[in-house]
């Protein structure tokens, strides 16, 4: 029988031996537990964690966040052994744009440039020309040729959002993430109405009208950077609640409140992200396992436009 994991209040160490232990390296994104967010050795955003699974030298990756960035990590390390805490951790963005379906879409408009949110399956990003994040989509989309027809998936927000900043239509797959989805603009203005002086702050993600009310709008980190440089002192935060725990750290004598969703559940945080716990990351690096296993030829594929990424990030 497999021993059992620590006490929680003994999980930190154990965390930290097994790191060492493995010669592993712990990354997480911005919207995991507190908790997991305060073991990572590197935290950050979709742009940043793909930057820091490339550059470096571990023989473990660890992957607190969801499955298509555990991907990504393997993809840019194929020689190193990814884990990923809990394999259920999935995304709906990702699944809404299954590959079958996505080729076939591909093939209604020959000579397209295809360009896929990093929010997507290895099989996506296979199908794609260039990956990109929120924090460089639109850097990329003003880098292609304006005689080209641009196809940008999977985010169809995003996409509208890329539009508008380049002055360029392109033809949007109709996917969307249940998280930004779900922010209510009702309760935005009554959450405005009785905070006047706290600024909305909005990541590309979030429908129209959420996006019309944003005093800034910008990737998970710029929201990180603008909210602690700001000379405001209360934000009202519309993206995965996960976040807050960074902003309330970086400016602790700020206020942070979260957008609120559309009924009484907690649906302004990922339930994907959130499968994973400490105790699973701890298991994960004891386990080594449940590991992210890709065949080389696919590794091959999807790894191309995400160096055309990171070559232009």
């Amino acid at each position: 029988m497999a021993a059992v994991a620590p006490h929680p209040y003994d999980l930190h160490d154990a965390i930290e031996r097994l790191k060492k232990e493995r010669n592993a390296v712990l990354l997480a994104h911005y919207y995991q537990e507190s908790e997991i967010q305060d073991v990572a050795d590197f935290l950050g955003d979709s742009l940043q964690l793909a930057q820091a699974a490339a550059k470096t030298s571990a023989d473990v990756i660890c992957f607190a966040g969801v499955h298509f960035m555990a991907e990504t990590a393997k993809i840019l390390n194929p020689e190193r052994i990814v884990v990923l805490p809990d394999l259920d951790a999935g995304c709906s963005l990702a699944a809404s744009c299954p590959a079958d379906r996505f080729a076939a879409w591909i093939a209604r408009y020959p000579g397209a440039v295809v360009v896929s949110y990093i929010n997507c399956t290895a099989e996506t990003k296979a199908l794609s020309d260039y990956i990109v994040t929120s924090s460089n989509a639109e850097a990329i989309v003003s880098s292609i040729p304006r005689d080209k027809t641009i196809l940008f998936a999977p985010d169809k927000n995003l996409g509208r959002y890329i539009e508008k900043r380049v002055g360029r239509k392109m033809v949007l797959w109709q996917g969307s993430c249940v998280v930004h989805e779900t922010f209510s603009l009702r309760k935005l203005v009554g959450l405005k109405e009785r905070h006047p002086k706290a600024l909305v702050i909005a990541h590309p993600e979030c429908e129209e009208p959420v996006l019309a009310m944003a005093d800034y709008i910008g990737s998970t980190t710029s929201l990180l950077k603008y909210a602690v440089s700001s000379p405001s002192n209360e934000f009202i935060v519309a993206t995965e609640s996960g976040i807050l725990h960074a902003m309330r750290k970086a400016a602790p004598q700020k206020s942070f409140l979260a957008a609120p969703p559309d009924s009484q559940c907690a649906c302004n945080e990922c339930p994907f992200m959130r499968k994973n716990t400490l105790e699973k990351v701890y298991l994960a690096l004891r386990d080594l396992a449940p590991r992210i296993e890709m065949d080389a030829d696919l590794i091959g594929r999807a790894r191309r436009p995400i160096d055309r990424m990171l070559s232009l990030s």
